[in-house]
């Protein structure tokens, strides 16, 4: 699923989209309104969450100058939650309305109901992600390795979940770290020099539990799913 995200708090934006990434969404950052309508009315996104208070174009008219020219659904976010704010930003063509601060599960809740009411569900409703002989559910903590079942703990579970839903791509250990604070919904973290080391010690262990459950003909392909990058982090891929 795409998402555009029209939000001038770099912050909040960077750990928003941290949270949607972990559920296979892809997301655009704009930090202003101008560039914001321009991407908005591309076609390019499945949903757009727009902040209300941004340099150049503020929200409200940014969203009316939107529906012009394109029906892509937009949820608005904003610190002005009360009852008139609401009503103004659905009259000017908001699908949905979230005042901050915002939990990530819930946001991603209500980008799921938008979609559903305008036929578009995404990937991102998937629980289950498949890449060669590893399948992860999400909805019931399994990871099945050609056919056998994989042992992880919770949190190295949810490490393989977000190496899985963004497959082919190589994410630092850092990245790693910080979406799957995201993912179990704990609060970012400054950066701290031993999560190298605990990642490097999560992900050796993963590997092994992939190796052991997969007893075929090659009993390495499980292990060699991730692959190290050096000096950037991992990636999984089925391309061996």
């Amino acid at each position: 699923m795409r998402i555009l995200l029209i939000e001038d708090d770099q912050r909040l934006a960077e750990r928003t989209a941290e949270y949607l990434r972990t559920h296979k969404a892809e997301v655009e950052i704009v930090g202003e309104g101008s560039q914001g309508l321009e991407r908005a009315g591309s076609g390019e996104h499945d949903i757009v969450l727009l902040d209300l208070m941004l340099p150049g174009i503020e929200g409200l008219d940014l969203c009316r100058k939107l529906r012009q020219r394109s029906k892509v659904p937009v949820i608005m976010l904003s610190a002005r939650g009360d009852e008139i704010d609401r009503i103004v930003g659905l009259e000017v063509g908001a699908d949905d309305y979230l005042p901050k601060p915002f939990s990530p599960r819930e946001l991603l809740a209500r980008i799921r109901a938008v979609l559903r009411r305008h036929g578009a569900t995404g990937d991102v409703e998937s629980d289950t992600l498949v890449v060669g002989p590893l399948s992860i559910d999400r909805a019931r903590r399994t990871v099945v390795v050609s056919g056998n079942a994989c042992e992880l703990t919770a949190y190295q579970f949810d490490l393989l979940w977000v190496l899985t839903s963004q497959s082919e791509r190589v994410l630092s250990r850092n990245q790693l770290h910080a979406q799957v604070r995201a993912l179990r919904g704990e609060p970012s973290q400054e950066f701290d020099p031993t999560v190298d080391r605990s990642i490097d010690v999560h992900m050796s262990k993963v590997r092994q539990a992939l190796a052991g459950a997969d007893t075929e003909a090659d009993p390495g392909l499980g292990a060699n799913l991730i692959k190290t990058v050096r000096g950037v982090g991992y990636v999984l891929s089925a391309d061996n």
